[in-house]
């Protein structure tokens, strides 16, 4: 038995005649074949997801500093590798502990999240966006 992991990407134009993976071919935004040693697979058939723009994205040191308390606030041993496009959930983080990390946040960067944005945070990206973005409007 074979299984394919894959992580996500995007695809900024597309082209269905270029073949963006050796053995991978996509025929449309929606759907994926792939083939491996001449042998073809049925196609996988992708969600459709609303795009999501970026209005701006945080400093890299913001985005460290983040990394940093979070593994901190859920005490993770120094190996765990913590990105921007880690989530909460996935590091093990619950409801009380995403408080926590939120906390620990405005202690650190001096200043104030609403309850209802800190409820949209769900990767250390989103939180590292929202602070930046709080900083921003506290300078002017």
């Amino acid at each position: 038995m074979a299984s394919i992991t894959a992580t996500s990407f995007s695809i900024a134009s597309f082209n269905p005649t270029k073949t963006l993976v050796p053995g991978c071919r996509i025929s449309n935004p929606s759907s994926v074949f792939i083939s491996f040693k001449g042998r073809t697979f049925a196609p996988i058939t992708l969600q459709g997801r609303a795009p999501r723009f970026l209005t701006c994205a945080a400093k890299a040191e913001t985005v460290e500093k983040v990394c940093d308390i979070v593994k901190k606030q859920l005490a993770l041993p120094d190996t765990s590798v913590v990105t921007g496009e880690s989530m909460f959930s996935a590091l093990g983080a619950d409801s009380l502990d995403t408080v926590e990390i939120v906390m620990g946040l405005e202690e650190e960067f001096g200043i104030s999240v609403e309850e209802e944005s800190a409820q949209s945070i769900n990767t250390v990206q989103d939180a590292a966006d929202m602070i930046d973005k709080l900083l921003q409007t506290k300078i002017a």
